[in-house]
């Protein structure tokens, strides 16, 4: 007899699914998106012991870095940091997390470029707060300085999620 299946384990399968979906892709992008508290953490972290693959969190990683430059060097040297880091971490995939500090309005950064121009050389699988919604994909609310919304008609990234699966099959 088969036992319920976890949230967790639900939104884990659809991980593994997504690097299988986007490994021969040119960007090789998949985004776990979900509210703050809905697993993607203890997801990932499931993915990680599973595959051994490295899982980075973000903001700490990249503030590490940040954290002897100036306001504008952190500006001009975000994206080859957060390149540096990957590269650190080794392997052919490489799981995100916190990703909070991309979205810092006073960086300049355009996170979902980011993501996707790391993508180029590595399966990169992250954790993005947020909802789709009305065919768009949605950091924050509208007002908040963080705030960002993607089309996702036509994206060249995968979405997985409690309740997402893009691009639709």
């Amino acid at each position: 007899m088969v036992g319920n299946i976890t949230g967790t384990e639900k939104m884990v399968a659809q991980i593994l699914g997504a690097i299988d979906q986007v490994a021969a892709s040119y960007y090789r992008l998949a985004l776990v998106v979900a509210p703050f508290g809905a697993g993607k953490t203890a997801a990932l972290k499931e993915v990680a012991r599973q595959r051994g693959y490295p899982c980075i969190n973000v903001s700490l990683e990249l503030s590490r870095a940040m954290l002897e430059l100036t306001q504008v060097q952190r500006c001009l040297y975000a994206s080859r940091l957060l390149e540096e880091i990957a590269a650190r971490a080794g392997g052919s995939c490489i799981l995100l997390d916190n990703l909070e500090l991309l979205f810092e309005p006073s960086l300049k950064q355009d996170p979902l470029r980011l993501l996707k121009q790391l993508s180029r050389h590595r399966t990169v699988v992250t954790a993005w707060d947020g909802i789709v919604k009305d065919g768009h994909l949605i950091y924050a609310e509208p007002g908040h300085p963080e705030y960002r919304r993607y089309p996702v008609k036509d994206s060249d990234f995968v979405i997985v999620g409690p309740e997402i699966v893009w691009p639709q099959k």
